[in-house]
């Protein structure tokens, strides 16, 4: 965060986005820049490029932009430095951060984060284990879970804060995926590689898939965060998969020669992914697909398997 008011060059630059996309949030969701000198144009503040990265980072996940819009215009303003050092020994809900923003959101999401705030573990666990029995995977994911961990995240950029709830919630997401692979479990080969990219450490979008793979009835293997280049090019060699989606939640992480690397292995995938909000669609290879949500990566993934089982 910068405490200085930025053109909109600058903040273009920042959020690695196009002055007129800028403009276009400006003009159709209100998202400008709010310090204005006489005589000048309007510059971006803190808080102006601080919703600004929500926009960003909730469109980039497949947001809507009216809906992103809408819980970028919900975050607070940033904190100065020493409120925000308070924060972080304050007790939730003392210090106007006792609550988790989950936009439209339904009442589930809502409880959800109330209960997240109490860091509450049965009563979070127990409402994703209602919300998987009742909607599945991919509904629980995009309705319940990711407002909840968007808000979270959007909390935490504002205060410093909810780091302990953070780690809760994505624990007990980690063993409701878990288990409802297990249940799901079905016998033969392990179509499918899960991966996240080297040096990066959101797996949990990448465990919502195997949750819903295993759903749809489709084996996978799960390596995990922040696996080297070398390391999944071995892997795909050994087993030889039908698909390989490789996550990747930023764009520090979201290095093309990756991909690459995986379309030269001696037994080349059918299908490489490229999942998640890092990847730029204009820098993938050619043959590597970037599916738009969870619900297309588990289609794709089912279209291979129904593929080789003809």
């Amino acid at each position: 965060m910068v405490d200085e008011a930025l053109s909109a060059g600058a903040v273009a630059r920042r959020l690695g986005v196009a002055v007129t996309t800028l403009r276009t949030w400006h003009q159709r969701y209100g998202l400008g820049p709010s310090e204005h000198i006489p005589g000048h144009h309007r510059r971006y503040t803190p808080a102006d490029l601080a919703r600004l990265e929500i926009m960003r980072r909730l469109t980039a996940e497949g947001v809507s932009p009216a809906e992103a819009a809408r819980w970028a215009r919900q975050a607070p303003d940033p904190m100065p430095a020493d409120a925000v050092a308070r924060s972080r020994i304050r007790p939730p809900g003392r210090d106007g951060g006792g609550t988790i923003p989950v936009g439209r959101a339904g009442p589930a999401a809502r409880g959800l984060a109330r209960a997240a705030m109490r860091l509450d573990s049965a009563a979070i666990s127990e409402t994703i284990a209602q919300a998987l029995a009742v909607g599945g995977v991919v509904a629980t994911w995009d309705h319940l879970l990711r407002p909840v961990l968007a808000g979270i995240g959007d909390r935490h950029a504002a205060t410093g804060g909810l780091i302990e709830v953070e780690h809760l919630v994505s624990r007990c997401v980690s063993e409701a995926f878990a288990a409802s692979s297990r249940a799901a479990a079905s016998s033969g080969p392990a179509r499918i590689l899960l991966a996240c990219a080297d040096e990066e450490q959101h797996s949990l979008p990448l465990e919502a898939l195997g949750a819903a793979l295993s759903e749809a009835g489709l084996t996978y293997r799960m390596l995990g965060a922040r696996v080297p280049v070398p390391a999944l090019v071995e892997a795909v060699t050994r087993t030889g998969p039908a698909a390989v989606v490789l996550w990747s939640h930023t764009r520090a992480t979201a290095d093309p020669s990756q991909l690459s690397a995986l379309l030269a292995a001696p037994r080349r995938p059918l299908l490489v992914l490229a999942a998640g909000p890092g990847w730029r669609a204009d820098t993938l290879p050619a043959g590597v697909v970037r599916p738009a949500d969870l619900a297309e990566a588990v289609s794709l993934a089912v279209a291979v398997r129904d593929s080789l089982d003809q």
